[in-house]
């Protein structure tokens, strides 16, 4: 079975310099459901944030449905945290196994009390009256979109299959710059809708398109997003390559290396 995101490393994730896990308290309200139900919701609520792990909320357990979490004989060692205790989570007939947990006996004082949640557990997540997917957005995660002028070409299969001089450019932290290009400069001709999509909690909804060239056909090697999240408006409508499966990514004639991420 595939890690939960929570326990997966990532090692494009860097946070700041000091203490390797950020204990932190956000203003946002944030609830979580379960099976028609609010489990948790609290405007008390604090973010883990820790070197090469995705950012995790914990909930002040008075802020908690307690009734609902199940014991479990499961125990995990965390370097820095203790011992962590597993619970499962009951509503009625629905049922997750090993969905939360809590340090009862923690190495750092400050986590007494509180409880976490697995995000793909669990039915939705809000914070405040918006609901977010994934996992929480990290303060120190930034998502920037630039408007360039820089000539980009992409080739596949020895094809040229995109290529413009108005590109909008996407830094995030931590990944590679990825190149949008307007449709129009984009060999459309090529493409086929897939039903793929993912969701980032920076970003919104993505769908996905294969490219076939000389009649090799590259599965989900395009997206875009149709209506990204109000805060990353300019990349609307636009188609990005993943560099890391494509032969070649040019910008202003000059062949960029290939970058590796968890997507290669």
């Amino acid at each position: 079975m595939a890690k939960a995101l929570e326990d997966r490393v990532i090692e494009q994730i860097e946070r700041p310099a000091g203490d390797a896990i950020l204990f932190e308290p956000t203003q946002r309200r944030v609830r979580v459901m379960f099976g028609g139900v609010t489990i948790a919701d609290s405007r008390k609520v604090m973010l883990m944030l820790e070197n090469r792990r995705l950012a995790i909320y914990y909930f002040p357990a008075s802020d908690i449905r307690l009734d609902l979490l199940v014991p479990t004989d499961f125990k995990s060692p965390h370097a820095g945290k203790g011992e962590a205790s597993f619970y499962s989570v009951k509503v009625g007939d629905h049922f997750a196994e090993k969905a939360a947990w809590r340090y009862h006996q923690p190495e750092r004082a400050n986590l007494a009390d509180y409880v976490a949640f697995y995000w793909d557990k669990m039915d939705a997540w809000f914070e405040e009256d918006d609901e977010v997917f994934v996992h929480p957005r990290d303060p120190y995660h930034r998502v920037d979109v630039l408007n360039s002028s820089r000539h980009v070409k992409v080739v596949v299969g020895g094809e040229v299959v995109a290529e413009t001089t108005r590109p909008r450019l996407l830094f995030e932290t931590g990944l590679p710059t990825r190149y949008y290009i307007p449709k129009l400069d984009v060999r459309l001709d090529l493409l086929t809708p897939t039903s793929s999509s993912t969701r980032c909690p920076y970003k919104g909804k993505a769908s996905y398109w294969s490219l076939k060239v000389n009649g090799k056909e590259y599965k989900d090697i395009v997206w875009g997003y149709p209506a990204p999240i109000p805060e990353c408006p300019k990349i609307e409508n636009l188609l990005c390559f993943y560099d890391e499966k494509v032969d070649a990514v040019y910008v202003d004639g000059e062949l960029q290396p290939r970058p590796v991420t968890p997507w290669s």
